[in-house]
């Protein structure tokens, strides 16, 4: 605190005695300093220093409003003294009289436009009013007057990131370590832009640097988790979590994490306790309960169902939270074999996604198009790329979400010489652009294409052979896979319509997919994917292996063999018990594909088919 002395009229104490406050003050000495101030604000009440000090050691030593009582009364003394102003807007601070804090730092501002913590502290104040354009300005004021100003770069990229505004954020953090390379909270929030920008390996070296300079901040273990999975280290990103709940063992967040990881890696017994843990730090944690419904199943209404029913019912509960128990209840109803209220909340869930989502099929009806005109393009531009053999070779399984391919993956996958990679990006991030005709298609960079997806390739498959990429909608892009990959193998898994409509209605993708909030935009755009599928068929020679689910569920051995015998690998009987595969899943699909092969799942939707109103008939 800068406790300037101010001088009224002529009444001045000692210098000696002033220093010794201060001193006291500043050392923390708060009995002498009170004792001192007291007798400063009797012996010589135009002297503001006495008051603010007094003022200052009742707010530290937690009397705020014996505090507020002697700022009040030093504002009618010192009308004019902009630090006054600035303590008393302080105090009303603390006090979460946010409003009235608002007005006094404004005066101080008035007083002097140029006195620094007043801006600094208006922002705060206008964080907690909601008012973050307003708070950002006054961060920027600030720093403004004050260039290596830290707490007020901190500030500021607080402020811009939750507006949304991710790439200043960054700037700000980055200048607030630049003036304080230890700042350990600046390094993680860095860490967070970094992730949401999806740019994981600054973000790795954020929490890194954070855990450096801080061992025991588990916020940035939990975190630097996160950014390990998204590297396919789960081993790594499971003890990165495990190291959090033990730095903070009610850190809720972290035992959610740790939840969601074990049931990737099929240990659902762990799962359960680490998600149920994390509903008993945080009850109203929906997430929790929806993922913790996922892995077990209802035989009653439990005290799990009563905790979601009751969060349900609650007026100020958030839209997100209410689409998460929506979905969480939908399971709960339809293990209780309830389908009517199954069904009702699937709807009320898919309703509120919907809405956060502002998704419209016109914009997919484009894409779709703009990837058949270019198609023919790219083919020509494409024709001196041949079969070659290459150190590593993808296996490319698509379809509609949902329609099997992540069985088909785990059946591949055991095999020693696969690398089950699962839903890789890299198509799209690197491709989609040229398949839709947005980006230049020519001979060069159709070939940046392709060696920048085998470099993908060669990063993931370790000692492998084969690499499998089951991102189903690569289904868009295999005109161009087939062009410009066409030594690579294509696996197209087909499933029964109605049954795939259903699976996305039903299922909370953890990667939004627009149009599956609404029945009718999931079977407009079956019919899209459908139709493209149709059109590869007409142009691509035969290039593409298709296998059918339901009839996989019912010959196994047969429809199996076909497959392996396509990919080219030997066959094994263990290709026939997928359930065994103890590799990590972290798709909708990591519960039930750890269960045996099992006819008849493609007719579950038929329970829910008095409250379709007759939508997929047109699948007849």
């Amino acid at each position: 605190m800068n406790l300037e002395d101010s001088i009224n009229d002529r009444e001045i104490p000692p210098k000696q005695l002033l220093k010794v406050l201060l001193e006291h003050f500043n050392a923390g000495r708060y009995i002498e300093s009170e004792n001192l101030s007291k007798s400063l604000t009797l012996n010589y009440p135009k002297h503001s220093l006495g008051w603010k000090v007094l003022g200052a050691v009742l707010g530290q030593t937690g009397r705020i409003e014996d505090s507020l009582i002697i700022f009040q009364k030093t504002v009618k003394l010192f009308p004019k003294d902009v630090e006054v102003h600035t303590n008393l807007g302080n105090t009303l601070k603390l006090l979460r009289r946010y409003e009235e804090a608002e007005l006094s730092y404004k005066e101080a501002i008035k007083l002097n436009s140029k006195y620094t913590p007043a801006h600094f502290h208006l922002g705060v104040i206008f964080t907690q009013l909601g008012k973050l354009t307003d708070a950002a300005e006054s961060y920027k004021n600030a720093i403004k007057l004050k260039n290596n100003y830290v707490e007020a770069y901190y500030n500021l990229g607080i402020t811009l990131k939750s507006l949304g505004n991710l790439i200043d954020a960054r700037k700000s953090y980055e200048k607030a370590i630049h003036f304080n390379p230890n700042f350990v909270e600046a390094h993680y929030n860095l860490g967070n832009v970094f992730y949401e920008l999806e740019e994981i390996d600054k973000a790795l070296h954020s929490y890194t640097k954070a855990i450096e300079l801080n061992p025991n901040f588990a916020k940035a273990h939990s975190n630097f988790g996160n950014v390990l999975k998204k590297l396919g280290k789960f081993k790594d990103a499971k003890n990165s979590y495990k190291k959090a709940t033990e730095l903070e063992p009610n850190f809720a967040e972290a035992h959610f994490n740790l939840g969601i990881t074990y049931t990737e890696f099929g240990k659902i017994e762990k799962a359960t306790k680490h998600l149920t843990k994390a509903i008993e730090l945080k009850s109203d944690y929906a997430e929790a309960h929806r993922n913790l419904t996922l892995i077990k199943k209802f035989n009653s209404q439990d005290n799990q169902y009563l905790k979601m029913n009751e969060l349900y019912l609650r007026k100020e509960i958030s839209d997100e939270d209410l689409c998460h128990i929506n979905f969480a209840l939908a399971k709960v109803h339809e293990d209780l074999e309830n389908y009517e209220h199954a069904f009702k909340h699937y709807s009320e869930g898919n309703t509120l996604r919907k809405k956060q989502s502002k998704y419209n099929i016109n914009i997919d009806i484009e894409i779709f198009n703009q990837i058949k005109i270019n198609y023919e393009k790219i083919s020509i531009e494409s024709e001196k790329f041949n079969k070659v053999l290459n150190n590593h070779l993808p296996i490319f399984i698509v379809g509609m979400p949902r329609s099997g391919t992540t069985l088909i993956e785990q059946i591949i996958s055991l095999h020693p010489s696969v690398k089950g990679a699962g839903e890789l990006p890299y198509i799209n991030d690197l491709g989609g652009s040229i398949a839709r005709g947005l980006s230049n298609i020519d001979h060069q960079s159709l070939l940046k294409f392709r060696n920048s997806y085998l470099d993908k390739m060669h990063n993931i498959a370790e000692d492998h052979f084969f690499v499998t990429d089951k991102m189903p909608q690569n289904f868009l892009f295999l005109g161009l896979i087939t062009c410009v990959i066409p030594e690579a193998k294509i696996i197209h898994v087909k499933r029964n319509p109605s049954a795939v409509c259903w699976a996305n209605y039903k299922q909370y993708f953890k990667k939004d997919i627009g149009y599956s909030h609404s029945l009718e935009d999931i079977v407009s755009y079956y019919k899209l994917y459908d139709n493209l599928m149709d059109y590869w068929s007409k142009h691509l020679n035969h290039k593409i292996y298709n296998i059918d689910y339901d009839k996989l569920t019912i010959d196994q051995e047969f429809e199996i063999r076909q497959m392996i015998d396509y990919i080219g690998l030997k066959w094994d009987e263990k290709f026939l018990s997928p359930e065994v595969n103890k590799r990590i899943i972290s798709t909708a699909s990591n519960v039930q594909i750890r269960e045996k092969i099992y006819q008849g799942s493609s007719d579950q939707w038929k329970n829910y088919k008095p409250f379709l109103n007759g939508i997929f008939n047109l699948f007849d």
